[in-house]
């Protein structure tokens, strides 16, 4: 563009000709308008800036690059409260731009410290900040002025202190709460400066009384109780008290295990239906420190009793025999890996769960036409997750043991099931003896047949399976027996019904039995 090359040849007068003509003929480009106004600072025309400002915002209200030019337009000509505005709907819209965030920490460290250092402290906010909404922008805020000051991007300059302390601190409680920020700040630890006349003139006792007195103020403001409403603070998705509460760009809050689930199945705000592509994919679900704290300090009893029935819920997802998560997808085998591609939003609250518990296991069964899912089954463990932005995962997980259902269920759209592990019975004396002879001849079989395969097919096998387990000294020290068995289980060219039905054998002779003859079967049917 003819305007952009005369901008970087420092030919600023020309370049806005350029400009100019551009938007009279597209006067809807944003990216236009943006150019332009960025331009006009540079050439110190901050009133046109802000006029495309006002233009780009009109034209696209929810792009965070037109708030954050206007309000870099507003705050080089010197209407800093306006601009402070335009950053924090900003930083709502983008949580993660810690330009933004930083550009608006300034702002106000300069605001409330104008209020501790004037006189009587009886400077008041500006109006502009009353009329920001709270809810839209209360997870900018809290990452913005967190309480501890420890989060990137904040300064400890906002440990305001005061070099005269008059008969103004009711007003200066106000000043803060009229605004709703008093919780997010640290009390200020107020000092009186003293010359060394004053130190002689007043008695020391005195002067500690006082600076205690100064030192342990508290900005907080108390709201009658009975102006409080239960209802105030449920989530209007479980119509519950809020657990976790995070606040999305759009303003509204939820709690974190609804959103969640509401993401899995569509990626819009539950209530407004606005785009939460981005916030899926940074996953930034900050909690919202504001309506915890109000809740700890008005709300106490019900916290407690929702997070009993939080921890009741998690106890009772976390009994992996009496209601075990069932994926039903593909046969899976003790000690063999079984990565997942999930996608389902069923399975990805049901992949969640397990994580949140702890117990970072679950079942995995074919499917039946007439139950659902197969009577047996193997339990995964999960050994890592990979989580995509649009809301996919690849799980890696590997079987651990085999388990028989006992009863079928469902819960929130992913089948369940309670269950009884496997163990293979033991055989002793002469039955020892006479199962330890098949164990090594079934294995050495095996080995001969993976040998004779092709080098390309013997490579897939490993990259995928790894290589031939060796041979268990002891084939029943384990209640699943040997690892070779389910490694060839895994390899050997078998419908999910034959290997279903070795799967629930409880026997390992009977296992290496039903083995060797499907070993003796494709050696046969393998073309020479």
């Amino acid at each position: 563009m003819e305007g952009e090359y005369l901008w970087e040849k420092q030919d600023l007068s020309n370049a806005m000709l350029k400009f100019n003509t551009a938007i009279d003929q597209e006067p809807s480009i944003g990216r236009l308008l943006a150019q332009r106004a960025e331009l006009c600072m540079e050439m110190k025309n901050f009133s046109q800036a802000i006029k495309d400002g006002d233009t780009m915002c009109q034209l696209r209200p929810l792009w965070p690059r037109a708030h954050y030019i206007k309000a870099t337009a507003l705050r080089s000509a010197g209407s800093s409260e306006e601009a402070l505005q335009e950053y924090l709907f900003c930083a709502a819209l983008k949580p993660d731009w810690i330009a933004v965030k930083l550009e608006a920490q300034k702002i106000l460290s300069h605001m409330f410290s104008s209020v501790f250092v004037n006189d009587g402290l009886a400077t008041s906010l500006p109006a502009c900040t009353s009329r920001i909404k709270p809810t839209s922008l209360l997870s900018s805020l809290n990452t913005i002025i967190p309480r501890d000051g420890t989060k990137a991007g904040c300064s400890k300059d906002l440990t305001l202190s005061c070099s005269k302390i008059k008969d103004g601190n009711s007003q200066l409680s106000e000043n803060v709460n009229c605004v709703g920020l008093s919780s997010l700040f640290i009390p200020p630890v107020l000092k009186r400066k003293w010359t060394e006349n004053s130190k002689q003139s007043e008695p020391p006792s005195k002067q500690l009384k006082e600076d205690h007195v100064f030192s342990s103020a508290v900005v907080k403001r108390q709201v009658p109780l009975q102006l409080l409403d239960n209802a105030d603070f449920e989530c209007s998705l479980c119509m519950r008290l809020f657990y976790e509460p995070v606040t999305t760009p759009c303003g509204h809050t939820f709690c974190l295990k609804c959103l969640e689930r509401c993401l899995d199945h569509n990626p819009n705000c539950p209530l407004c239906k606005e785009n939460l592509s981005e916030y899926l994919a940074t996953k930034a679900y900050c909690k919202t420190l504001l309506i915890e704290e109000l809740l700890q300090q008005y709300l106490s009893d019900e916290l407690t009793e929702r997070r009993k029935v939080y921890e009741e819920e998690m106890k009772e997802l976390s009994n992996l025999n009496q209601e075990v998560p069932i994926f039903v997808c593909t046969m899976a085998f003790p000690t063999i890996p079984c990565p997942l591609h999930v996608f389902e939003p069923r399975y990805r609250l049901m992949i969640r769960r397990s994580l949140e518990t702890g117990t970072k296991q679950f079942g995995m069964c074919i499917a039946d036409e007439l139950k659902g899912f197969a009577d047996h089954g193997c339990m995964l463990a999960v050994r890592d997750v990979k989580f995509f932005p649009d809301g996919r995962s690849v799980v890696d997980t590997i079987g651990i043991a085999r388990f028989k259902v006992l009863s079928h269920g469902q819960r929130d759209g992913y089948h369940t099931a309670k269950i009884e592990y496997l163990e293979d019975k033991k055989a002793e004396g002469e039955d020892l003896t006479e199962l330890l002879k098949l164990h090594d001849s079934v294995y050495d079989q095996a080995m001969a047949w993976f040998t004779s395969l092709k080098d390309d097919m013997k490579n897939q096998i490993i990259s995928h399976f790894g290589p031939l387990p060796v041979k268990d000294p002891d084939p029943q020290g384990n209640p699943n027996g040997p690892a070779w068995c389910w490694w060839l289980l895994a390899v050997l060219p078998l419908e999910n019904k034959a290997q279903l039905t070795i799967l629930a054998m409880n026997t390992l002779k009977g296992r290496l039995i039903a083995i060797r003859r499907v070993l003796i079967f494709v050696t046969r049917k393998r073309p020479r």
